[in-house]
């Protein structure tokens, strides 16, 4: 079969006061008659904006940016704290957002809470044109409503939209003009352009590019979310990350605590966390992650349990580490942790065996945080190494203390970011006794891992 010809783009010149177009540039219109008002625009017969209407734009030319106008009051609140905080300070104007969970996770009720609470934070003076879109490919528009009625939401100016097609989804975009838009799943809309099976690797790239492209040419938000594989990772090409502003993930532990990260964020940090806690009123900010990270005991704290602070973003809380070793069932010991990487814990057992002597080859070793959050910075190596130190030796750590600092391969304490407001984080919790890589604000200063062992075992 012959490789079908492309059809190279026609020049026209258009008329920016009455849309009268023709093949040549005159100086002055010959229907409405103003003078320099025709533009050079490409008709284009290969693109597919023709289902939506004309398929004449205008020539786009490079301009200086130096003369380029930044955009006001470019971000808002969506009224849901968590979520702003990991947006980085509200929504960006203009921006594309995919959020990706497992299903039954609660995307859908996080999203219908964000829109009903959206109208509210823009405040009375909010134009009456700003309105949400809420798209669903998954749900009808009486199962929507039923949730917005349990979770008592306000719904006043919530547009349901039940469909699939790209097309319909475009055509009450122009005809709404939405100021939030949400498509819940983007893994469901599908195009006549690209075929008619959605969830393809075609249909998604197109129809999330054709999405993103109405939102840049407005002051909108898009929100998509987008369902996860098994190995956690959002289901899909991997462009599609790319293509959006803002992806963040959706995650929960064992119990009703449900985590937002960014994973990538053009407008803000990667480091926030939104913490919320599922009820049967939907999904409740926390606002003070310590209390939920920190296990409430009337007994003394058993061996095996140290306490640390971490900063997530512009956070701090303190957190509560958890390790247990038991002889190995092998000839071959084992490291058991899926919220702190093993290679740490491998690492950190690794120095304490070689500055203390205390062996740990011949164990198993396994690691939890209490909240079942997942940790990262190397801030809490030394909690981490006196959590092992104490479950080999079935010592308790001193109470109400709390450990910070990065142990590095020599056996050295070094210093960490923000000590002072971790330190003070402590204190405001009711911590007595800090211990850290520098003596600053009441934190008693630990050099290397042997001196930290005395320090807290005595």
């Amino acid at each position: 079969m012959p490789a079908k010809k492309s059809i190279k783009s026609i020049t026209t010149y258009k008329c920016s006061e009455c849309g009268y177009s023709q093949p040549r540039w005159l100086g002055r219109c010959p229907q409405c008659g103003s003078w320099n008002t025709l533009e050079e625009c490409l008709e284009d017969p290969n693109s597919t904006a023709a289902a939506f209407g004309s398929v004449t734009t205008e020539k786009i030319k490079p301009l200086p940016l130096s003369k380029v106008q930044p955009l006001e009051n470019d971000r808002f609140l969506t009224g849901i704290s968590e979520f702003d905080r990991v947006l980085g300070g509200g929504a960006m104007k203009r921006s594309a957002v995919l959020i990706g969970g497992e299903p039954g996770i609660g995307k859908s009720t996080l999203l219908l809470q964000t829109a009903a609470s959206v109208k509210k934070s823009l405040g009375a003076g909010a134009k009456s044109s700003s309105k949400i879109l809420y798209v669903s490919g998954e749900e009808s528009a009486s199962q929507i409503k039923n949730r917005a009625d349990r979770l008592k939401l306000e719904t006043d100016g919530i547009e349901i939209l039940c469909a699939m097609r790209l097309e319909d989804i475009k055509d009450a975009l122009t005809a709404l003009n939405p100021l939030f838009v949400i498509i819940d799943s983007i893994q469901t809309v599908y195009s006549v352009q690209a075929g008619i099976v959605p969830g393809t690797v075609s249909q998604l790239k197109y129809c999330a590019n054709e999405l993103i492209g109405w939102v840049k040419e407005r002051d909108s938000v898009l929100v998509m979310t987008a369902h996860v594989t098994k190995e956690g990772t959002i289901a899909g090409p991997k462009s599609l990350e790319h293509m959006v502003d803002t992806v963040i993930s959706f995650e929960r532990n064992d119990n009703e605590v449900r985590f937002l990260r960014a994973v990538k964020n053009r407008f803000g940090s990667v480091d926030e966390l939104g913490i919320f806690e599922m009820s049967e009123k939907g999904l409740n900010g926390v606002p003070d992650p310590s209390a939920m990270f920190l296990t409430k005991r009337t007994g003394g704290t058993p061996a095996g349990i140290a306490n640390t602070c971490v900063f997530e973003g512009s956070r701090a809380f303190l957190v509560e580490l958890q390790a247990l070793t038991v002889p190995a069932k092998s000839s071959i010991s084992r490291v058991y942790s899926d919220r702190i990487d093993s290679a740490r814990v491998a690492r950190v057992a690794a120095v304490l065996e070689k500055k203390t002597g205390l062996v740990f080859s011949d164990q198993d070793l396994y690691i939890n945080v209490a909240g079942g959050v997942r940790l990262t910075e190397s801030a809490i190596d030394a909690a981490l190494a006196a959590a092992l130190y104490s479950a080999r030796t079935d010592i308790a750590v001193a109470e109400n203390s709390v450990i910070v600092g990065e142990l590095s391969l020599a056996g050295e304490i070094r210093p960490v970011a923000r000590l002072r407001q971790r330190v003070k984080t402590a204190k405001e919790m009711g911590f007595a006794r800090i211990l850290g890589p520098e003596a600053e604000n009441g934190c008693e200063k630990i050099q290397n891992a042997k001196e930290m062992i005395r320090a807290i075992f005595r």
